[in-house]
């Protein structure tokens, strides 16, 4: 049921942006992503006591959506198999999120933007787990897809930061690449890594959403697209 990636792994990948993002204090980080970890961790408390049985209605299961029962393409990103979950996608979440949030703009059309970017992320990287497991009956959950899709908006960062690059920039296309390889290693050995099923499809998905669908929401939030 787990949909992230181990922390040292996730390190590796967020290096330079957190170096981008280190004169920046914790009280200067912009409202977005932090509603976006709130969003995270909240909801995981509240749950805390929740049935099995509730948490599978919520949980993404590709056979349910197949069938037409699409609520769980929304409400898999406010579920989490635990904390150490939760923490790493909501550490992650702020480390990419901050300059995602620069871009798209901090008052409450940018924060607006932010929420429904980091939604179609969470959605379309769910949609294409379904696509590639439709009869599945393993239940999904987790707000990686949302924050892989965050990951690949702020990698179009790294080349021209505060501008759009081409997806194809050298440093965007080695974070591709990097995330790439470490979700194949995570298909073939996450369970015996000890962080069992590893929804890594989610997170190749949210990726390339995010990396493709940060142009339009660019555009929507009046900056330059790509030079």
């Amino acid at each position: 049921m787990s949909g992230s990636s181990s922390g040292a792994e996730r390190a590796t990948l967020s290096e330079t942006m957190m170096t981008q993002d280190r004169r920046e204090p914790l009280f200067n980080t912009p409202l977005p992503p932090l509603l976006a970890v709130a969003s995270i961790l909240l909801p995981h408390l509240l749950m805390a006591g929740a049935s099995d049985a509730t948490l599978y209605e919520l949980a993404l299961v590709p056979a349910q959506v197949a069938s037409g029962a699409l609520s769980g393409l929304l409400t898999y990103n406010f579920l989490h198999s635990g904390w150490a979950h939760a923490g790493l996608n909501a550490a992650f979440a702020l480390a990419f999120g901050a300059p995602v949030a620069r871009l798209l703009g901090q008052g409450i059309r940018g924060t607006v933007l932010f929420g429904l970017f980091y939604m179609m992320c969470g959605a379309l990287s769910g949609a294409g787990h379904v696509l590639l497991q439709p009869a599945s009956l393993d239940p999904v959950v987790g707000a990686s897809g949302a924050v892989a899709g965050l990951m690949g908006a702020a990698a179009r960062l790294l080349d021209r930061p505060g501008q759009l690059s081409s997806p194809l920039a050298p440093r965007a296309l080695s974070l591709a690449v990097a995330w790439l390889i470490t979700n194949l290693v995570l298909a073939v050995a996450g369970e015996f890594m000890g962080l069992g099923r590893v929804a890594w499809d989610v997170h190749l998905f949210g990726f390339a959403v995010g990396a493709l669908l940060v142009s339009p929401f660019a555009a929507l939030a009046g900056k330059s697209q790509t030079h």
